[in-house]
Parts: C-alpha cells; sequence; structure tokens
C-alpha cells in the first residue's frame, strides 16, 4: 500500500504510480527484445557487380539487401554506400572506398557473393568481388555463392 509523505494510506496515488511502474517495465521489456533480435540477427556481406550497367546494378543489389532482410539478416553492401560520398574515378578515393569496404567485410558474419552463372556454372565475378571474396577467404568468413536469378525470382 502507497503511503503518502505524512505516512496515511493514499489509494489513489498507489494505483496511478503502479500503473506507470507497470508502462515503464513494458517499455524496457520490449526494448530489450528489440535490442535481442538485431544482436542476433547475422550480418552479411553483400557482394556484387558494380561497375558497367551502374542503374542496373544498383537495382540489383538493393533487391539483394531486401533477400537477406527476408532471410532475417542485416545486409551491409558497401557497393550501394561508399559510391554517393566517394568519387570511384578518382583513385585515392576509390582505394578509400576499398578499405572502407574491407573494415564492413571483417564486421560481419558472412558474404553473399551474389551473380550470373557461367557457362561452368560458376557465379561470375568482377575484379572488385575477386578481392572481396579472397579477403573473405583471409578472414575465414563463411561464403555464399547465389545465383542472380534465384534472387531476383524469391528463391
Amino acid at each position: 500500500m502507497y503511503r503518502n509523505h505524512e505516512g496515511f494510506s493514499d489509494p489513489t496515488a498507489g494505483a496511478a504510480i503502479s500503473s506507470v511502474m507497470r508502462e515503464h517495465r513494458q517499455k524496457r521489456k520490449e526494448t530489450w527484445r528489440k535490442e535481442t533480435e538485431i544482436k542476433e540477427r547475422r550480418k552479411v556481406y553483400i557482394a556484387s557487380r558494380y561497375a558497367g550497367d551502374i542503374r542496373k546494378n544498383v537495382s540489383d543489389a538493393r533487391l539483394y539487401c531486401r533477400a537477406a532482410i527476408r532471410a532475417g539478416c542485416i545486409p551491409v553492401a558497401s557497393h550501394l554506400m561508399y559510391p554517393e560520398v566517394l568519387d570511384d574515378n578518382d583513385p585515392k578515393e576509390r582505394e578509400l572506398g576499398l578499405l572502407f569496404g574491407q573494415a564492413l567485410q571483417a564486421m560481419c558474419d558472412e558474404a553473399w557473393f551474389i551473380g550470373t552463372k557461367g557457362a561452368d556454372g560458376k557465379i561470375q565475378m568482377s575484379e572488385g568481388m575477386k578481392a572481396e571474396c579472397h579477403e573473405d577467404r583471409r578472414l575465414g568468413k563463411k561464403i555464399c555463392f547465389i545465383d542472380r536469378e534465384a534472387v531476383l525470382n524469391g528463391k
């Protein structure tokens, strides 16, 4: 039972305080649930073509990220982020973007290399993707090679 500053029973104030505390505990539980859910999601580095048909490749990379989200992962696609702020035609800025991408790779749990299958059945990779794959192997990351058509068809 809640007692006021004079020591008298005050059920109205007690009920109000109980209601506020119940609401506070519920909000804390919801915050904890969200934080736990985020921590449990795998961080996936998305590697796909950028150069060439940039508009199409960026559009595809966005779809690949959405596929990772549907799979319960947190996608990381440095080739969607850094070309927006760095000049890919400036060798120093390109190198900086590649270094930033490697830093993001190191923080991810696994890497998805998404592209078109060649005649040999393997995913065709650009030179940048090959370098990313080499870095992931060096880091001992789980690597998945995924056919572009499977992602675009929702498989």
